[in-house]
């Protein structure tokens, strides 16, 4: 009993004190553990961090110096396709003087017209016809631009404007630029894996000389180009390029006399009873600019559709038209618009039905066959529109037939940046403000259409 007491008494005893100490000591050393393994991954993501930006600078070296000869190769782009815009301008010009010296005569050979240039693009065409589809498609690697499109389209828009057709220039412009863009940039891609990646940059490029050396806006068509090939999306890699290209053609074709429509326009002042006036104002022009794309379109894929043989298309619709031509204001619709537009903006004769008639012959001059660009036509169809309603709105007619000319451009081609900026171009920054509303409000009324049925569309 005793020795059994005896060891009892020899078995330590471990008290509450030394429990914890223990517990203590082994906290202590799980934390030591932790955070020794905390400073081996901060090191490794430190390393990982150094090891990324070298590679991010690399990288960005890599870009800017792309971006840098891409600058350099655009400056002589660019002077070229100014050169070929100011042949295509006072070609235009040429043929438009020639037709308003015998309108009659001249409109009435627009059905034969019609004839040629269907034969014309089914003897050289082989895909041109397919125009700005085919600019879009090649901007996303999916299409050639085939250099015979730009002879083609600038011979056919001459043809069109010298016999009457309601047609404009810009697309021409744009097809033309583009067309000598993808060409040098298909160049430059078999030549060098640093250009790989590059073969829409030269393409906004050609659209960008092209929009500034025919326009004489140099700033709209450098956004013009950058958003217009994606709507939602702004090609920034191709800006400082697109700088290049679009001011370079610019000052190429103004060297040589080219000159774009710029008038002063006077703002009303701004209050919240404007801006509701602007909100319902950008709603109506929205529409009108979808109604026209929705149309264009639609009536293309009847009129192609009804009359399979384009040349017997573009005869029967070259009767109707020069018809229409003649007997609506003698030749009134006819060509750019220019004069409609002017007289807008001047406080001219405009007629309440003059958009909606300018509007329907340009969708059946394009639908038929005949060639030439939309925009013009565009600027006359909203700043007449803006002329009319301005009785309804108690506005100045010039003030918004100026909203008029860059809302309804900017909705028909589904744009937002370059409608406005092209109304600071042309009008003056007082403009701006009233401006960017219509135009926000105009871009979200048009319901996504564009007169660019191969845009594509991430917003």
């Amino acid at each position: 009993m005793e020795e059994e007491n005896q060891k009892k008494v020899k078995v330590p005893l471990v008290s509450r004190d030394t429990a914890a100490g223990a517990d203590f000591s082994r906290t202590i050393l799980a934390k030591s553990v932790v955070q020794s393994a905390k400073d081996e991954t901060d090191y490794e993501k430190e390393e990982s961090f150094i090891q990324h930006y070298e590679r991010k600078v690399l990288t960005s070296f890599e870009q800017y110096r792309t971006v840098g000869i891409l600058s350099l190769v655009a400056l002589p782009l660019g002077l070229f396709i100014g050169l070929v815009e100011v042949v295509f301008a006072n070609g235009l010009s040429f043929v438009t003087t020639t037709r308003l010296s015998n309108p009659v005569v001249l409109t009435a050979f627009l059905p034969l017209a019609g004839v040629f240039i269907a034969l014309l693009y089914y003897e050289f065409g082989k895909g041109a016809e397919r125009g700005m589809a085919l600019v879009f498609e090649a901007a996303e690697g999916r299409a050639k631009v085939p250099l015979r499109l730009a002879p083609l389209v600038m011979i056919s828009s001459w043809i069109t404007h010298l016999c009457g057709g309601s047609a404009g220039r810009e697309g021409v412009a744009v097809q033309i630029g583009a067309t000598i863009g993808d060409q040098l940039g298909r160049f430059f891609k078999k030549s060098s894996k640093l250009f790989s990646e590059s073969r829409d940059t030269f393409i906004v490029c050609g659209i960008a000389a092209g929009f500034a050396g025919l326009f004489q806006t140099p700033l709209s068509a450098i956004f013009f180009s950058l958003e217009v090939l994606v709507c939602g999306e702004l090609k920034y890699k191709s800006l400082f390029p697109s700088v290049v290209s679009a001011f370079s053609a610019q000052l190429v074709a103004k060297s040589f006399g080219i000159t774009g429509y710029k008038t002063w326009v006077h703002a009303v002042k701004f209050s919240p009873e404007l801006l509701w006036k602007l909100l319902l104002m950008g709603l109506i022009f929205g529409v009108v600019g979808a109604f026209f794309s929705v149309t264009l379109k639609h009536t293309k894929q009847l009129l192609a559709k009804t009359f399979k043989n384009p040349a017997i298309r573009a005869l029967f619709f070259g009767v109707i038209l020069a018809v229409a031509f003649i007997f609506l204001h003698s030749g009134r619709y006819s060509g750019f618009g220019e004069e409609i537009t002017h007289a807008a903006l001047s406080s001219g004769t405009v007629y309440s039905y003059d958009w909606i008639l300018k509007l329907v012959l340009t969708v059946l001059t394009l639908s038929a066959g005949f060639q030439g660009g939309e925009l013009t036509p565009l600027f006359a169809i909203g700043s007449s529109l803006g002329a009319t309603i301005a009785v309804l709105f108690k506005l100045p007619p010039q003030f918004v037939a100026a909203l008029g000319y860059s809302a309804v451009f900017g909705s028909a081609t589904n744009t937002f940046l370059a409608p406005i900026i092209i109304g600071f171009e042309c009008f003056g920054a007082e403009n701006l403000p009233a401006t960017v509303v219509v135009c926000a409000v105009a871009f979200f009324a048009n319901f996504g259409r564009s007169i660019y049925g191969s845009q594509k569309k991430i917003f």
